[in-house]
């Protein structure tokens, strides 16, 4: 499968569906994608800590995003891409949390720019 021939919000549905099964047992952190030329490549999820209190993790938690938080969240991501302007290379980046039963979420993009490409043109 050629990737750069792809959309890339159709490239975002296909790395949430990835991570779907992950997303179903946590109840926060960060979605992150690495882009280069509107393709992503690394992708995965950040798990906020966690804290041992006398040398003990808490229990494992089955509690995730339910089949509509995961639904919501995707879709968030995918129309998210309105906002990028003008960059084909950098980070995005989904923070999430489920609070009071609702998911809450916010989007951060990178850009990233090389000097190298610009010197070219000089």
């Amino acid at each position: 499968m050629n990737l750069d021939q792809i959309p890339l919000s159709r490239q975002i549905d296909w790395v949430f569906r990835e991570i779907k099964h992950e997303l179903s047992h946590v109840s926060s952190g960060t979605v992150f994608m690495h882009i280069r030329n509107n393709t992503v490549g690394k992708f995965g999820i950040k798990h906020l800590p966690m804290e041992s209190k006398g040398g003990v993790l808490p229990e494992i938690s089955t509690k995730g995003l339910t089949e509509l938080q995961y639904q919501s969240f995707r879709q968030m991501a995918i129309e998210s891409l309105k906002y990028k302007k003008n960059w084909t290379h950098g980070e995005m980046m989904f923070d999430f949390t489920i609070k009071q039963n609702m998911l809450s979420a916010s989007i951060m993009f990178e850009s990233n720019y090389n000097m190298a490409n610009f010197a070219r043109t000089v």
